[in-house]
């Protein structure tokens, strides 16, 4: 199974042989899907407990309480946590949840794993690739202002200092999953300072690791690549922008979004959560949400922990139900609810 975590990362202190987890269900669906996971985890008594916080993007929009500073200082306090997604408007004066966790814990790097699962039919087979965000800088440093009506300038930062981390972070992330190219997405032909400097970073450390191959895609041409021949990705590298775009071409290839899961991993923490990041704010409540992605970042998690057996049982039960076909929800062909796929996960694990 891959190895995930940054090889500086700070594992949290077990007390009594357990672990406490900080758990933000999230908006949407998020309340459902991490339902899942506890039902799973308690099921099959892993040594987890969680500490819940409620953070809200939609409740923020309102004016209510979001819950951001709870839930950095739980994170500060177990230094590792499983999220879902916060829900961020579109409103002018709406900051988006995720992006302030990720920046107030440094929480730098991003790893989606786009790979065919076994039952669910997708657009081509023989798909997979890891996908290496940086999560702190780029486009979305959130630095914008109205010069004159009607004239906005936006800022995209982007430093050699954070290049460099982002791209030894991918080089690692290859070295330890036997992983053969790592790929720099840029836009480098035009932005020729910014992208430049990522590009020339990455290929700079990638003389650090001899093994391994290191090469550089526009990222107009790798979502065409993507879209026409994915099977040639190993890990590509990108900053914050692109990375999303691409994360989400490479769900729609392999399924859809209920099916990719993620991390995010700084010096000192980790937060799991799925890859593609959709709220599901259309089907809250209607226990149709595939929690698939969810329940795979979990484990995950659960080999950063070092607690390899029940990762691995839980993964296997849930890649054999859908392999099986027999119970599956909407999103790949079936009819089953959440609770449904759930208890089909437990009934295999039983």
């Amino acid at each position: 199974m891959a190895t995930f975590a940054s090889p500086e990362a700070v594992l949290p202190k077990k007390y009594g042989g357990r672990y406490t987890v900080t758990l933000i269900p999230g908006d949407g669906a998020g309340q459902e899907i991490t339902d899942s996971v506890k039902q799973i985890f308690k099921s099959q008594n892993v040594p987890i407990d969680w500490e819940v916080v409620e953070v809200s993007g939609v409740e923020s929009e309102t004016g209510k309480s979001h819950g951001v500073d709870e839930a950095v200082e739980s994170l500060k306090r177990n230094k590792v946590g499983l999220k879902g997604i916060l829900y961020t408007s579109t409103g002018k004066s709406a900051k988006s949840l995720n992006v302030a966790l990720r920046k107030e814990l440094d929480i730098y790097a991003s790893l989606v794993l786009i790979k065919n699962i076994p039952g669910v039919k997708g657009i081509y087979d023989g798909i997979d690739f890891a996908l290496v965000r940086e999560n702190t800088e780029g486009e979305y440093s959130g630095l914008e202002h109205q010069s004159y009506p009607g004239v906005v300038e936006s800022l995209k930062i982007m430093t050699r200092f954070k290049s460099e981390r982002i791209a030894k972070f991918a080089f690692d992330f290859a070295l330890k999953n036997n992983r053969k190219l790592v790929t720099a997405i840029h836009k480098a032909n035009i932005m020729k300072l910014g992208d430049g400097l990522f590009r020339q970073t990455v290929k700079d450390v990638g003389q650090d690791y001899p093994g391994i191959g290191v090469s550089d895609l526009i990222v107009d041409n790798a979502s065409m690549q993507a879209v026409a021949k994915p099977q040639q990705f190993d890990v590509l590298v990108t900053p914050n922008l692109y990375g999303s775009i691409l994360s989400n071409i490479g769900a729609a290839l392999i399924g859809g979004p209920g099916l990719v899961p993620g991390a995010n991993f700084g010096r000192e923490y980790a937060v799991f959560e799925p890859g593609c990041r959709h709220v599901g704010l259309d089907i809250k409540g209607k226990n149709s949400a595939n929690p698939t992605a969810m329940i795979l970042s979990s484990a995950m998690m659960l080999r950063h922990l070092g607690l390899n057996d029940h990762a691995d049982k839980i993964s296997k039960a849930t890649y054999d139900v859908i392999a099986e076909g027999n119970v599956r929800t909407a999103d790949i062909g079936g009819t089953a609810t959440t609770t449904e796929f759930t208890e089909a996960i437990i009934n295999k694990l039983d």
